[in-house]
């Protein structure tokens, strides 16, 4: 089924709704808030229509689920084989206040593991994407594009910019103690999973709140760089399609 879908046709999707949010991101706008108090703009509606437009217009009809779609009851979504899991634009809160990081998230989601994704940060110029089997890749070279020797010497952890949790903190504390020079940097969005796919960073832990669609696309990129996602709690990989689309607290390495 993968091979019947052209990764540069999802890629053209993502570039496509990323023109429309930087259009948007060069003008000001207004910001609305959701029910969980999460900001909502422009952008993000825009982008979802077009994205989800795109995606209806393939040759293979497969479900969307949209961080700013419709709510899909779990009944019907626990029969679905194939779907895709979209963010039209990942870290809000970062476009807001205009500091590049965001992203648009689009995955292909098989039996609740990720099997394509794309990344794209319309800012940054940075288009990262993966298919199973077939590697990963940013800006058409194949990651990872670093790789650490020295773990037990060295390692930069990459955090959150907008949610660091105390428990990500220990976690990180916890690191340093066997580790005899951490680096830590922020990021914003799924860049922060895109930097452990590339190398250049080595752990990014997040022992605070995600959704599915924050995560998959950036999954799927992770995991066929040679690295993985895993659950914090029960050390396995990442599944998606849950009764629950709120993730687990997670580890990428």
């Amino acid at each position: 089924m993968l091979n019947q879908i052209n990764i540069d046709d999802i890629v053209t999707i993502a570039k496509q709704a990323g023109d429309i949010i930087m259009d948007i991101y060069a003008k000001d706008f207004s910001i609305d808030y959701k029910e969980d108090q999460s900001p909502l703009t422009e952008a993000d509606q825009k982008a979802n229509e077009l994205i989800v437009e795109g995606l209806s217009n393939l040759l293979l009809k497969f479900p969307i689920l949209s961080e700013e779609g419709k709510t899909i009851p779990f009944e019907e979504r626990k029969e679905w084989e194939y779907f895709w899991m979209v963010d039209p634009l990942d870290g809000t809160k970062e476009f807001i206040k205009k500091n590049d990081e965001f992203t648009v998230n689009i995955a292909l989601i098989h039996n609740h593991i990720p099997i394509l994704g794309v990344v794209y940060a319309p800012a940054l110029s940075e288009m990262y994407w993966a298919t199973q089997g077939n590697g990963a890749y940013k800006n058409g070279i194949p990651l990872p594009l670093y790789t650490n020797t020295e773990s037990d010497k060295q390692l930069k952890v990459v955090a959150s910019k907008s949610h660091l949790s105390s428990e990500t903190q220990d976690y990180i504390d916890d690191l340093a103690k066997t580790t005899e020079n951490i680096e830590c940097v922020s990021k914003g969005s799924s860049l922060k999973l895109c930097m452990v796919a590339e190398g250049s960073a080595d752990v990014y832990p997040r022992l605070a709140p995600t959704m599915e669609w924050d995560t998959a696309a950036a999954d799927a990129i992770v995991r066929e760089a040679g690295k993985m996602t895993y659950q914090f709690q029960s050390g396995t990989a990442m599944e998606y399609n849950k009764e629950n689309l709120l993730n687990p607290w997670f580890v990428v390495r």
